[in-house]
């Protein structure tokens, strides 16, 4: 345990107890050291140091860069078909961004932006189904790219955005952020009275960091810079006037296979390539595994649902 009086934990506030942790960059097998503040009031995670040269830890191959898909005009009818059967109960047409906005309970006209959007696919998957009203948003882009005219995307930060929304997502993209309290009080401000803000995140109520500590893949030193816990990031989002919708731990066999690799010294982008012959038959248990753990709400990712009343 560290007493550290100059640190102060930005989900609960805790200033007395922490512990840190040294960890080694993977993915890109770099093996750079970076230390993590572990509060001890609630759980969660976070750099108090943070590298001046983030952008370098984000090259040309990093995955949310990669180029965007688009639809034939038929695949795009389908898509529409399958997303208003799925609205109306047909849950067997689900497509793969179906249950976070059926929560969220918008329509295709509500103003929706993505925040650490990347190359826009999830966007535009949603206009592929017919929604007309989207904007993306991230920092680490090149450049403002106009894919249509009801989908945009902005190389800005939460910071610089206007308007008013209906829904704003951040599929992880929260646990990038510098400033990520700042973060989630801009949302409040940006979102419509009824709007949700949707974080997908990796936290800490995982009991593979428990376990495996240092090695656990969703670290991801030194592109995560905070890691809540769901009970720190609820804590911070009910101070800014946020209730509590919905939690969804929605964590796959990654956290597993990607533990493994790190434990076995092989950096993510040499090993995600060769599982197959890595694990052979053990990537079907990892799965089991995976949706055994999101059952019992100690997964390593989670989709939580805040919504501004007012």
């Amino acid at each position: 345990m560290l007493i550290d009086k100059q640190l102060k934990c930005g989900y609960c506030g805790n200033r007395i107890s922490f512990n840190r942790h040294h960890v080694k960059e993977m993915m890109f097998g770099s093996g750079q050291i970076f230390e993590y503040a572990e509060c001890l009031g609630c759980g969660s995670l976070y750099q108090p140091n943070i590298p001046e040269n983030l952008s370098e830890f984000y090259p040309k191959n990093y995955y949310s860069f990669k180029q965007l898909e688009r639809s034939s005009p038929i695949k795009m009818l389908l898509k529409t078909i399958r997303y208003q059967f799925f609205r109306n109960g047909l849950t067997f047409l689900k497509p793969f961004y179906g249950d976070w906005l059926k929560f969220t309970k918008v329509s295709k006209h509500s103003k929706i932006a993505d925040l650490g959007c990347g190359h826009g696919q999830l966007l535009y998957e949603l206009f592929a189904s017919g929604f007309r009203n989207l904007e993306g948003y991230d920092p680490y882009i090149e450049k403002e790219v106009i894919i249509n005219p009801y989908l945009t995307l902005f190389n800005k930060s939460v910071f610089e955005m206007k308007g008013k929304y209906d829904l704003i997502m951040m599929h992880h993209a929260f646990e990038h952020m510098v400033n990520y309290a700042k973060a989630i009080e801009k949302c409040f401000s940006l979102l419509n009275p009824g709007g949700y803000l949707l974080i997908r995140v990796p936290v800490t109520d995982a009991q593979v960091w428990k376990e495996e500590g240092v090695n656990w893949v969703q670290l991801d030193a030194p592109r995560h810079l905070t890691i809540p816990s769901t009970k720190g990031l609820i804590a911070l989002a009910k101070s800014i006037g946020f209730s509590v919708k919905g939690i969804v731990f929605d964590s796959t066999s990654f956290q597993f296979w990607g533990t493994e690799l790190y434990k076995k010294g092989i950096p993510l982008k040499e090993g995600e390539d060769k599982l197959q012959a890595i694990f052979k038959s053990e990537l079907k248990e990892f799965h089991k595994k995976a949706l055994l753990y999101n059952k019992k709400g100690i997964g390593d990712q989670a989709c939580l649902y805040f919504y501004r009343a007012f």
